[in-house]
């Protein structure tokens, strides 16, 4: 099953840096964004990761929650967090479980060569589990300013 705009988003449970496990069932109530990138410490997927944490307080104030995804492991997680100060919890998706239900593993060029790989994208949950907007081949600098935008008219919706 993929996860498609205007249906409910299945349950998962997935652990997290920080000894956490994060259950979605556990954020209904919160509008969730979930992104996902391709790895840790890379130039994109960090400033990615930082623009998500400096505005994570205007998210708050609209009663949303960030989650970053990716196939690395925990450890690589905790560096990542611990190197730029990241506020929010970083999914572990080794096995590719998310990765599948939002269809973000795609074939990419890279240095001339066929890889697969996560597609930079976001997903915009409600506070009810529906999936409400999708971004996908994200351009890293600038998209958490949009995310944010998307989830302030959620909320005046």
């Amino acid at each position: 099953m993929i996860a498609t705009v205007g249906s409910l988003v299945p349950d998962f449970e997935l652990p997290a840096n920080g000894n956490r496990i994060v259950r979605l069932s556990a954020l209904k109530g919160y509008i969730v964004v979930l992104y996902f990138y391709p790895k840790d410490d890379t130039p994109g997927c960090s400033i990615e990761a930082q623009e998500f944490r400096d505005l994570l307080p205007d998210f708050r104030a609209e009663r949303s929650t960030i989650i970053g995804i990716s196939r690395d492991s925990l450890s690589s997680h905790e560096r990542f967090v611990e190197k730029f100060k990241l506020n929010f919890p970083l999914i572990s998706d080794p096995d590719g479980e998310l990765c599948q239900l939002f269809d973000v593993i795609k074939t990419k060029m890279m240095y001339g060569r066929e890889t697969r790989g996560i597609e930079r994208s976001t997903f915009l949950i409600d506070r009810d589990g529906v999936l409400r907007q999708e971004w996908r081949k994200v351009k890293a600098e600038g998209h958490a300013e949009q995310v944010l935008f998307a989830v302030q008219s959620l909320n005046k919706a």
